[in-house]
């Protein structure tokens, strides 16, 4: 059975920073809304750290992506090649 293919590939670095905006907003729609108070300074930490995050991910999917798909790669190419001789040999 073929390997469905997504229609977008799965980032999860974009993920993780989409989270962290989405937390800072949290914070200071909290703040807004008089449920607690947050200093205006947090929202560095807080964005910051979540993009560090982000590249750290980002950059594992990335070995992990390149690991897998050059084993998939060796794993294709066991076989002798098609020809190299006869009507396919170069003049």
């Amino acid at each position: 059975m073929p390997r469905r293919e997504l229609r977008h590939g799965f980032r999860p670095g974009k993920l993780v920073a989409g989270l962290a905006v989405l937390a800072a907003a949290l914070l200071y729609a909290g703040d807004a809304a008089g449920w607690w108070q947050t200093p205006w300074f947090v929202v560095f930490p807080v964005v910051f750290g979540g993009l560090f995050l982000a590249g750290a991910v980002t950059w594992a999917h990335y070995g992990i992506r390149r690991r897998r798909s050059a084993r998939r790669a060796s794993s294709e190419n066991t076989a002798a090649p098609a020809s190299t001789s006869g009507s396919q040999a170069m003049r």
